[in-house]
């Protein structure tokens, strides 16, 4: 049986050059975007009535997604739907997105910048938490000391992504 809150979940592929996202929709907007796998050019997208109703959105986020991995600023993202997230991590994942391509803040900047800056911790398992790596830059979140950190996608796709926007760090 599937999870709870799952069965209105619209799940559809992004091909790009580094591999086939999968991006899934809910009725408020994009709600997850997952990295390539190994076993994600198996999957078939959703088709029907309800793929059609998030089309316009899927479109956003192709384009989005292709402009950040080109190390451009995408024009427009599609509606984000970041409710799977408690209130501290919605409010960091409002906080990732404000970070400008070829920019990078650090855990303690972003916990400082929300008025808490003894959550360093809770903001880095805040990005981890981030169910919309890439579009909510999370990749742009740093240790301390410019040192690379954590990343859900792998450390190979941070470093990758943050190349991408002219950044090196540690």
């Amino acid at each position: 049986m599937p999870a709870p809150g799952t069965l209105n979940l619209i799940r559809l592929r992004i091909a790009t050059r580094s591999g086939i996202f999968r991006a899934v929709y809910s009725a408020k907007g994009l709600a997850q975007l997952h990295f390539p796998t190994a076993g994600s050019r198996q999957l078939r997208p959703d088709t029907g009535r309800a793929a059609s109703r998030v089309r316009p959105w899927h479109a956003a986020t192709k384009v989005a997604l292709k402009a950040i991995l080109a190390g451009r600023t995408p024009q427009r993202l599609p509606p984000l739907d970041l409710s799977a997230g408690s209130a501290f991590q919605q409010a960091v994942w409002r906080a990732l997105a404000k970070i400008p391509l070829g920019e990078t803040r650090s855990y303690g900047e972003i916990a400082r910048a929300l008025g808490k800056p003894k959550s360093v911790r809770a903001v880095g398992g805040a990005c981890g938490a981030n169910p919309i790596p890439v579009l909510v830059p999370c990749h742009r979140v740093l240790a301390a000391q410019g040192k690379l950190g954590g990343f859900s996608g792998g450390l190979n796709w941070k470093r990758q992504l943050l190349a991408r926007e002219g950044l090196n760090p540690r």
